[in-house]
């Protein structure tokens, strides 16, 4: 699942580029996303209560029917029927080769400077933001709230409902500067997991899980927007696998919070990954600064 999800998430992506219109990229990608954050919210509920009322077999004999559901209905999904003439007998010797694939994508990323610093904060996101408001809440729930699967599904469902927000805001408004979104979003995101970090109940938290999803979904589709907007047609495909690529820095933030956790304590686990990611994620935006915060860089055209 690890290997296969982060690949459907980049085609999702490229696909949605594709098939819009550049000035309807903004809202077609948050309305993309609200699709997730509904199922999320959706699953985080019923799922408890799938698990409560039935146990853990039936519970996941409904999943995986969702699960074959959903693959009957990604076979429904048509390419565009004209495709993108230019560049199309590169396109054809590139695809010989995902290796090279990878490679090109990867050298068009690393020459891009707004793009390759949309990257590292993607990279930074997952690494230090995303375990404390997802991979580690089974804990949090047990061992800091004292709660149980429903309570958990409650706080998972919170952090969904604000990135719905998020999504939807974005859908129905225009004139953004996304890289400035993508920067305000991320401090916010750090901030609301600060706070996260010395909650001790479960409204609370709730509360700060809200904003920190309101403030994940703006920066996640911000960072979308950059990539493909700056990418040209013929590398989305290959500019989203190197941005998912950048999931893969999940895990390690996750093993390591894990040690920090047995050793400090989750308050101050959180609270220095939270100030770690938000000095890091500010060093990036010092340093490519004339490609994130000017007015009239690229990354901020309306």
């Amino acid at each position: 699942m690890g290997l296969v999800r982060p690949s459907d998430l980049g085609v999702r992506g490229a696909l949605v580029a594709t098939i819009m219109p550049h000035d309807r990229l903004i809202g077609a990608i948050s309305i993309s996303r609200t699709t997730m954050d509904t199922a999320r919210i959706a699953g985080a509920l019923s799922g408890a209560g799938l698990f409560t009322a039935l146990g853990i077999g039936p519970a996941y004999v409904a999943i995986v029917g969702l699960y074959i559901v959903g693959m009957l209905l990604t076979l429904c999904v048509v390419a565009p029927s004209k495709p993108h003439a230019i560049h199309a007998a590169a396109e054809t010797t590139l695809r010989q080769s995902p290796f090279r694939d990878l490679k090109e994508g990867v050298a068009y990323v690393w020459t891009t400077p707004r793009m390759q610093a949309a990257i590292w904060i993607a990279f930074l996101a997952n690494l230090t933001a995303y375990p404390l408001s997802n991979g580690l809440l089974p804990y949090i729930a047990r061992e800091i709230y004292r709660t149980n699967q429903t309570g958990l599904g409650y706080l998972s469902a919170s952090f969904a409902v604000g990135s719905l927000v998020g999504s939807i805001l974005l859908s129905v408004i225009g004139g953004i500067r996304v890289a400035r979104l993508m920067i305000a979003a991320a401090v916010m995101w750090y901030a609301a997991l600060l706070v996260f970090a010395q909650i001790q109940t479960v409204p609370a938290a709730i509360v700060c899980l809200v904003l920190a999803g309101f403030a994940q979904s703006l920066a996640m589709i911000s960072i979308a927007v950059i990539l493909m907007r700056t990418a040209s047609a013929h590398f989305r495909g290959r500019v989203m696998g190197v941005r998912m690529l950048a999931i893969y820095s999940l895990p390690f933030g996750l093993l390591a919070a894990g040690s920090l956790i047995d050793g400090i304590g989750f308050a101050a686990t959180a609270t220095f990954y939270a100030t770690a990611g938000l000095a890091l994620m500010l060093a990036i935006v010092l340093h490519w600064r004339a490609d994130l915060w000017h007015l009239h860089a690229p990354a901020n055209a309306t």
